[in-house]
């Protein structure tokens, strides 16, 4: 009687354990699977910033001696878009935008980029304006690479390869 006790015992406990491996299966396999999804979002997020927007392959730095540099003349002051306390915001900001003198279209737009710039201003005015305060603290280099993005559309070059905020204070 004893022995039959003792396998039912072990087979009741032998069943325990397979419904507590299946669970922890389940549940290791699940968190397995969100681990490798915010790895899959990483390695994608490390490889955007390694290709242009063109797909092409990231392309090395331009040395110094290429590069100029042009400085938008005054400090912009653009209202941005209202966030959820209504309120108005600014963002008060000097920029600079750095050119290959390399590029073939660096001597048909780099000389007179003087005389573009109203238009220069109204892009990233519009492009500004399409962010909130917290929406343009949290990712300024968003900000800038969408005023970059919308500059090279403009030239329809990439002669300008880089925006830079020189000095940036937030109000509002």
């Amino acid at each position: 009687m004893k022995k039959n006790l003792m396998s039912v015992i072990i087979l009741a406990l032998l069943i325990v354990n397979i419904a507590l491996t299946a669970v922890m299966l389940f549940s290791v396999t699940s968190t397995n699977k969100a681990t490798a999804d915010v790895i899959a979002r990483i390695s994608g997020a490390m490889d955007m910033e390694l290709s242009s927007a063109d797909g092409s392959a990231f392309k090395p730095q331009i040395p110094i001696e290429n590069i100029a540099s042009y400085d938008i003349a005054d400090t912009m002051t653009i209202r941005l878009k209202p966030g959820e306390d209504g309120a108005d915001h600014y963002i008060m900001a000097a920029i600079t935008l750095s050119m290959d003198t390399e590029h073939e279209d660096y001597k048909t737009y780099g000389a007179g980029l003087e005389e573009r710039e109203s238009l220069i201003k109204s892009e990233i005015i519009s492009v500004v304006g399409e962010y909130t305060l917290e929406e343009a603290q949290a990712d300024e280099e968003g900000l800038r690479q969408a005023i970059l993005e919308r500059i090279q559309n403009m030239f329809g070059s990439d002669f300008i390869f880089k925006v830079d905020f020189r000095d940036v204070k937030y109000s509002g």
